[in-house]
């Protein structure tokens, strides 16, 4: 007789994982950046959407401005609300990543006609 099997570990495709924890908007958007070699799994560089994550291992991508650093905690079997997705991994982003630049805030209120055409004429008499 042979003995049984040990129970297969539960794992996901990387970009469905991606897509359901709501880091991209769009599964193939996941998949581009996926196949780009852009994500690290556990510091390893990966090129292929289909590389299968399970929960403990870390993911290391970009994100708009930043990089993003993110242990998996659990995986999902659907795209659910972001309250449930905000489960599904803890974020281990550096807090001096977190803030991406912004723009330089403006003074006040944006020029009209009349301002613009008083600043001409300022300019002018220089």
């Amino acid at each position: 007789m042979t003995p049984p099997a040990p129970p297969p570990t539960a794992t996901d495709r990387l970009d469905r994982w991606l897509w359901h924890a709501r880091f991209f908007k769009t599964r193939s958007l996941a998949t581009r950046i996926c196949r780009a070699g852009k994500v690290r799994v556990n510091g390893n560089r990966v090129s292929k959407a289909n590389t299968p994550v399970a929960p403990g291992d870390v993911l290391t991508f970009p994100q708009g401005n930043r990089i993003r650093v993110a242990r998996i905690v659990a995986l999902a079997t659907r795209r659910g609300p972001a309250t449930e997705a905000r489960q599904l991994y803890d974020d281990l982003t550096p807090l001096d990543d977190t803030t991406a630049p912004s723009a330089p805030e403006r003074a006040g209120r944006r020029p009209t006609k009349r301002d613009r055409r008083a600043l001409d004429r300022l300019r002018m008499t220089d």
